[in-house]
C-alpha cells in the first residue's frame, strides 16, 4: 500500500513536514505482529520473567461486530426443570462478540523455584446489538475467574517438548438470576509443550460438586476436557481449540473451534472464527450451533 500521497496532504494540513510525519506513521503501516513462545507468555525462564502483579494477557483478546449463528438459542433448558426457561425469545442470528482476558502474577519462585501461582480473569460478551426488537440487549455473559499454579518445565515427550505444568482453580458463572442461572466450578490440570512452529496445551478437568446444580450434565456436553494446537508460520497464526465429553454413544458431543489470526496493518491483525458444537457460551451449554465470526485480535493465544 502506498501511503505517501496521503502522508503529503496530512502534512500540509497539518503543517509539518513530510519526513518527521512519516517517519511517525510508517511503523503503522509496516510494523509486524510479534507472535510469543510459551516462554514468554508465562515467564518460564529468567530470560522472560517479569516479577510479580504486572498484568499481562491470558486467552486471546478481540471484538467483532459480525458473528453469526445458524441456530440461536431461544429457549434455554437445564436438566434441572427449575432452570427451563418458560418462554421464547426471538434472537437475531448475528451479534456482537468480544473476550478480555487477563492474568497477574501473585508468587513467583516458589517450590524450588520452578512454581508460580497466577490469578487469571476471562469475560466474554455477545450483543444482540442488531436486535432492535427487544433493544439491542447483552445476550449472555460469562465471567471465569482463576487461580493457577504453573511450574516451568524442560523435558521431551513423543517429540514434544514439555514447558509447563499445572494445575488450576476455575469457576465459571453468568451472574444471572433463575432459571437463567448458570455455573460450575472445577479443577483444571494442564500442560504445555512446544516444537518449532507448534504448539499444544492439553486441559482435563474435574467438576466439583454443587449442590443446586443448574447445569447437571454439563460435562455430557461442553467436554470434560479439551485441546489447543496452535501453529505459526510468516505473519499467520492457526489454532484449533477442541473439548470432548470423553464419552460414547449418545454422549459422544463436545465443541471445535477454528482460529485464523492474520495481519491487517502494523499491529492490527483480523481473527476468522469458525465453531461448531456445544457450549459456546454457558447458557448454551447443552446447545449445538454452528457460528462464524470476523474479528479484531488484539491478543492471540501467543
Amino acid at each position: 500500500m502506498n501511503c505517501r500521497p496521503i502522508l503529503f496532504l496530512i502534512a500540509v494540513l497539518l503543517g509539518s513536514s513530510l519526513p518527521d510525519l512519516y517517519a511517525q506513521i510508517d511503523p503503522l503501516f509496516t510494523k509486524k505482529p510479534v507472535f510469543r513462545s510459551l516462554s514468554d507468555r508465562w515467564e518460564l525462564d529468567s530470560a522472560t520473567r517479569k516479577g510479580t502483579f504486572l498484568v499481562t494477557p491470558y486467552k486471546p483478546l478481540y471484538v467483532t461486530a459480525g458473528r453469526w449463528s445458524n441456530s440461536p438459542n431461544g429457549q434455554p433448558v437445564s436438566e434441572n426443570p427449575a432452570y427451563n426457561y418458560p418462554f421464547y425469545i426471538n434472537l437475531g442470528n448475528y451479534e456482537a462478540r468480544f473476550q478480555l482476558s487477563l492474568k497477574v502474577k501473585m508468587l513467583q519462585g516458589i517450590f524450588g523455584g520452578h512454581g508460580d501461582i497466577w490469578v487469571g480473569y476471562t469475560q466474554k460478551s455477545h450483543w444482540q446489538v442488531y436486535n432492535t426488537t427487544f433493544s439491542r440487549p447483552f445476550r449472555e455473559t460469562n465471567y471465569e475467574p482463576e487461580i493457577i499454579l504453573n511450574f516451568a518445565t524442560n523435558f521431551s515427550v513423543l517429540g514434544l517438548k514439555t514447558r509447563m505444568l499445572g494445575i488450576a482453580l476455575n469457576h465459571q458463572s453468568n451472574g444471572r438470576a433463575i432459571p437463567l442461572s448458570r455455573s460450575w466450578n472445577r479443577i483444571i490440570l494442564h500442560a504445555g509443550f512446544e516444537r518449532g512452529k507448534w504448539v499444544v496445551l492439553l486441559r482435563p478437568w474435574w467438576r466439583l460438586p454443587d449442590t443446586d446444580d443448574e447445569n447437571p450434565a454439563i460435562l455430557d456436553y461442553i467436554g470434560r476436557a479439551d485441546a489447543t494446537v496452535i501453529y505459526r508460520t510468516g505473519r499467520n497464526l492457526f489454532s484449533v481449540v477442541g473439548s470432548h465429553s470423553l464419552r460414547g454413544g449418545a454422549k459422544n458431543r463436545g465443541q471445535a473451534q477454528f482460529d485464523w489470526t492474520f495481519p491487517v496493518m502494523g499491529n492490527l491483525r483480523g481473527d476468522l472464527q469458525i465453531l461448531h458444537g456445544y457450549g459456546e457460551t454457558l447458557i448454551d451449554y447443552n446447545h449445538k450451533q454452528t457460528t462464524i465470526g470476523l474479528a479484531v485480535s488484539l491478543v492471540d493465544w501467543l
